[in-house]
């Protein structure tokens, strides 16, 4: 599948950045719990996902031949004082400047190493796209905000946690994902728009419905297989396009009223509960 531009990635991690840092900087309770995310606070959540790209960072402009420790990166935990919100954003603001400044001065081909074996930054560039545009839903619904992404950054984000699911598939044999297996089962996503809000108190006004996506995932003895495409499948999960996203990362309860399951839904419960990552 085709990913999109390299400085499109690149365009949006900033974006994401900010649209974060407006959560930090909105009130609410850094130190509330997360609830797609319990281990962690809305703080916590924060320096984890400031740190994953400070790390980044550091491969990408170091163009590193192996892995970095986290203890080798600087400022990796965030600022020292805890519970506040200034100090909190400025990190998250240079944090973010200073990732998007070493992708973009690398350009997609330039050597990496990376834990997927694509070891280019253009990996790095989606990679923490995705990062970000998911953990922020987590921030936003913790701080009961709403969430919207643009509709070919959640697509190309449905499409990397499928390429994630068979990454792992082959090179993790007793990785739950191991089981997603056997002849005769599939799931179709069906997203009917792009521009999908959580609830009908968030929608918008006067936005258009974007073209839907969909995409057939099928599990086979030898691993899953997946491509774009409308099919019969043995459960369906339906809804507007960041719905759909939200619940196929398991950020959105699947009886939360935004999407739809027709089918087996077992078989997607059943997908949901081993299709899992870090």
């Amino acid at each position: 599948m085709t990913a999109l531009a390299h400085d499109r990635y690149c365009d949006e991690i900033a974006h994401q950045v900010e649209q974060l840092r407006a959560v930090v900087t909105s009130g609410a309770d850094l130190s509330g719990t997360v609830p797609t995310c319990p281990d962690w606070s809305l703080e916590q959540l924060v320096r984890h996902t400031g740190g994953a790209f400070r790390w980044v960072e550091l491969l990408v402009r170091t163009r590193a031949e192996e892995d970095i420790p986290e203890d080798r990166v600087p400022l990796i935990g965030g600022p020292e004082a805890k519970g506040d919100a200034a100090a909190l954003d400025a990190w998250l603001a240079e944090t973010g400047g200073m990732l998007v400044d070493a992708l973009r001065e690398a350009g997609p081909d330039a050597k990496v190493w990376s834990w997927a074996g694509i070891c280019t930054a253009g990996f790095w560039a989606r990679r923490m796209t995705h990062e970000i545009t998911v953990h922020r839903a987590d921030a936003t619904l913790a701080a009961g905000l709403p969430y919207d992404v643009a509709p070919e950054v959640a697509a190309d984000a449905i499409d990397e946690w499928l390429e994630i699911v068979e990454f792992v598939q082959r090179t993790e044999p007793d990785d739950p994902a191991g089981e997603l297996r056997g002849p005769g089962r599939s799931i179709h996503l069906h997203a009917t728009g792009g521009t999908a809000e959580l609830s009908a108190e968030r929608r918008g006004t006067g936005v258009p419905p974007a073209e839907g996506w969909e995409w057939v995932i099928e599990l086979h003895e030898g691993g899953m297989r997946w491509r774009r495409g409308h099919e019969k499948a043995t459960v369906v999960l339906r809804g507007p396009l960041t719905a759909v996203l939200l619940a196929f990362y398991r950020r959105l309860p699947l009886d939360s009223g935004e999407v739809e399951v027709l089918g087996e839904r077992e078989l997607l419960e059943f997908w949901l509960e081993r299709a899992t990552f870090g």
